[in-house]
């Protein structure tokens, strides 16, 4: 490049508010660094000649990143299996998961044994277990491979648990690297090392399974999670995505289709020195086209460690919308929303009855004002759960209200309704929850209100709407 394009570049990184892909290119044009550590392919040579010598189009380069055809290829390691061998078949889901020695604390014997003691033998049957001890003292690992060996043999045996390492020699340098966000030197190291270890452990899990699920070597599970998460793909299938998310914290029960996972592992050895890891897959995403966050709730995975695996900080980090019992997940039938309240901007009536997380707002609701849910069908209803305000917004819950169930549908497609309702039980501190409902209803349920009995001036909320049907012996 001219000095005078040079001029230019030092300009961007001068200024303070530099936007993603101003970075991308700035990163790109020190991509010789990689190439000699030779991830970069020679396919990616010519995009990085091509981003360093062009302004960046962000749709062109969204378009380029997609279909790079040498991002699909595996990084070229080799890697030691400590335990386990090579899956005989293809899995259904892999659960992979890093971990290094830690100050304090080693949560990662809980977490494996959580994976398998909160999935049925059935559920056994459709994942993998892949392990990456990822530190570079040896007899830590050699520790840890026993303990794991010894606690967890039968699942080793039964091919469902593999513990596999990278030598020191394949990593990328780790020293003297460029302090982002005037982090700390070892802050740095710690998290550049990080996102080259996932960059491995993505690179292995490729060909294991349809999709590939990240969690933290300290992460408590949801009894029957991947029952959970079948059920969610397959709510998506014909819909586009590239991340579901599980949790709302970092880098846990982050879930990927697995023919993503080569571009993704590129992606973390380009940009290993750039940022955090968390940060790194949220521009992933949005580089392939998913602009929004798709999450689910309840959340699968918790956190479960008390100290971070950086130099045994505290981390009391906590997922709020974690349930232990996520095989009790709602069933939600198909149906009709609709209220009479004033909806605030694009927060309409059915963001409450989604299991993404999102909800629906109205303005200050009056006495008699309803929020209906007309079912496709008629059901049987065992449970109901209704959680109305948010952690931000804690007054915007439903003061006085009331939920009730109707039958005897009336009105054409559009405008149909129940003529009769009865009335279950009033809302307390604005939540909602019924057990048992079919002992307590006779007839099968056509129709759903939450009715606000006294006018409010605070707006209302209703974060989410839980329904569980009872299988009826006809179905």
């Amino acid at each position: 490049p001219s000095l005078k394009h040079l001029d230019k570049m030092r300009c961007l990184r001068k200024r303070s508010a530099v936007s993603f892909l101003g970075i991308l290119v700035i990163c790109l044009l020190f991509m010789n660094l990689y190439i000699e550590d030779g991830y970069v392919l020679e396919g990616d040579k010519q995009l990085i000649r091509e981003t360093a010598t062009h302004q960046l189009n962000p749709e062109r380069y969204v378009h380029s990143f997609k279909d790079l055809s040498n991002f699909s290829g595996s990084i070229n390691i080799s890697y030691r299996y400590l335990a386990g061998t090579p899956l005989s078949r293809k899995r259904y889901l892999t659960i992979g998961l890093s971990s290094v020695k830690r100050k304090k604390g080693n949560y990662l014997l809980e977490t494996i044994k959580s994976i398998f003691e909160q999935s049925s033998y059935e559920e056994l049957k459709e994942i993998a277990v892949v392990v990456q001890l990822a530190d570079f003292d040896s007899a830590w690992c050699e520790g840890m491979v026993q303990d794991i060996s010894q606690k967890f043999a039968h699942h080793i045996i039964a091919g469902r648990l593999i513990v596999i390492h990278v030598p020191e020699d394949y990593y990328p340098v780790l020293d003297g690297l460029k302090r982002n966000y005037n982090d700390p030197e070892d802050r740095v190291k710690f998290r550049s090392k990080q996102n080259v270890d996932y960059a491995f452990l993505l690179n292995f899990c490729a060909n294991l399974s349809d999709y590939y699920v990240m969690l933290e070597d300290d992460v408590r599970c949801s009894k029957n999670f991947l029952t959970a998460v079948k059920k969610v793909i397959t709510s998506r299938e014909g819909s586009y995505w590239v991340t579901l998310e599980f949790s709302k914290l970092g880098y846990i029960g982050k879930l990927y289709h697995s023919h993503d996972l080569p571009r993704l592992a590129h992606f973390l050895l380009m940009f290993y020195q750039e940022m955090p890891c968390d940060w790194l897959l949220i521009h992933f995403r949005g580089l392939l086209a998913q602009k929004e966050v798709i999450r689910f709730k309840p959340s699968l995975f918790q956190h479960m460690g008390y100290y971070s695996s950086y130099k045994g900080a505290e981390n009391k980090l906590k997922d709020d919308d974690f349930e232990e019992e996520s095989f009790d997940i709602p069933d939600n039938p198909p149906a009709n929303l609709h209220t009479n309240m004033n909806v605030f901007e694009n927060y309409e009536a059915s963001k409450a009855y989604s299991s993404i997380d999102e909800y629906f707002w109205g303005k200050a609701p009056s006495s008699g004002d309803f929020y209906g849910i007309v079912f496709e069908k008629p059901i049987k209803i065992s449970k109901i759960k209704v959680v109305t305000g948010t952690e931000d917004r804690q007054n915007d819950i439903l003061h006085h209200g009331a939920l009730e169930v109707g039958e005897k549908i009336v009105g054409s497609k559009k405008g149909r309704q129940c003529t009769t309702y009865l009335r279950l039980g009033e809302f307390k501190n604005g939540n909602f929850e019924i057990t048992d409902v079919e002992h307590k209803v006779l007839f099968d349920i056509n129709c759903m209100r939450i009715l606000v009995t006294k006018s409010q001036k605070e707006w209302l909320i209703i974060k989410s709407i839980s329904v569980w049907t009872s299988q009826t012996p006809n179905q």
